[in-house]
């Protein structure tokens, strides 16, 4: 039970990310569950893509007008640097509107609710997010939405390399940057790994088996949580993949981030240096619950014969190593 209710946190139904304590407590002779929810400070919370009020004893769906109110409820002084504006920016000229409207609000909320919508396109966006209190796109707007990210976030793009050998000093094979907005690095990226992984036919046996140097599942995980979980308030390092003759290095700028340490990284710890872009990625399919990335990694790695990952954490940057199946 426990662990079912510890789950509500990162099975990705409940956004923003709930803060919640569950624990087993003693109430005379009975032994129960308890499980502690902070107030949120950055409503209006959805469940599966739905905004939920109370009122007196009844439990309602938000109108427009509740979650206007639960918007200006907001700690603006204490929100992550992908929920604060751009400066400059504005959302007519910086955002696609299409794509908001035909590709991404009909992932970000329930079906019905998207039927009896009647706010304007700044409520939306306001609703979801995306839009900070002075009516500027957010980081995370520019992000997803953004006509050229780069304008304003110079270091938001994918850089790969391959490599005809085991060092940076050998000769390139290829070099590719993947720009433009957040949710097409990552489909380009995962062409780049399916496109790049060497298979091979294992001919012993009664059975035919193909053999893959890396499991495409292990790197699209990796790659996408150095994307999703970078450093874009101070960095102008884009992601790194460099493609050796023996490994794959991703390397991701900005260091660990709360609760997760160096001591704990990679150990089922999970904290979010930015919440709205993860919450973007799981609403357009891109993750299936949070926190789980790195154990896919290891599971697909060893199922695949790799040995496991390899984490190098510094002070501006992590670098994921996997190495190629012997």
């Amino acid at each position: 039970m426990l662990r079912t209710l510890g789950g509500l946190r990162t099975d990705g139904k409940i956004l923003p990310f709930p803060v919640m304590e569950v624990a087993r407590k003693r109430l005379r002779d009975c032994v129960v569950a308890v499980v502690q929810v902070e107030p949120s400070v950055n409503p209006p919370v959805k469940v599966d893509g739905r905004c939920w009020i109370r009122t007196g004893p009844r439990r309602d769906q938000a109108t427009a007008d509740d979650e206007r109110r639960l918007t200006e409820k907001r700690r603006w002084g204490h929100l992550p640097y992908d929920m604060q504006g751009v400066p400059g920016a504005t959302v007519d000229a910086d955002l696609d509107l299409r794509v908001f409207e035909n590709d991404y609000l009909p992932c970000a909320v329930a079906p019905e609710v998207l039927a009896e919508n009647r706010r304007d396109t700044e409520d939306q966006l306001r609703a979801l997010r995306l839009v900070a209190r002075d009516g500027s796109p957010t980081v995370t707007a520019i992000l997803v939405l953004g006509k050229d990210p780069r304008d304003w976030l110079p270091g938001a793009y994918l850089q790969f390399v391959r490599y005809d050998g085991t060092a940076v000093t050998d000769r390139i094979l290829d070099h590719v940057e993947l720009a433009g907005r957040l949710p097409e690095q990552l489909r380009e990226a995962d062409a780049l790994l399916r496109l790049n992984i060497a298979r091979a036919l294992d001919t012993r046996g009664e059975r035919h088996a193909e053999e893959r140097g890396y499991p495409y599942e292990a790197l699209r995980e990796v790659l996408r949580n150095a994307a999703i979980h970078r450093n874009y308030e101070n960095s102008l390092t884009p992601v790194r993949l460099s493609w050796f003759a023996d490994r794959v290095e991703i390397l991701s700028p900005g260091s660990t981030f709360g609760e997760v340490r160096r001591d704990n990284f990679g150990q089922g710890a999970t904290s979010y240096r930015n919440p709205t872009v993860a919450e973007a990625m799981k609403n357009l399919g891109f993750m299936q619950r949070f926190g789980i990335g790195i154990e896919t990694a290891r599971r697909a790695l060893s199922e695949n014969g790799n040995p496991p990952p390899e984490f190098d954490v510094q002070d501006q940057f992590v670098l994921v190593t996997v190495r190629r199946r012997p």
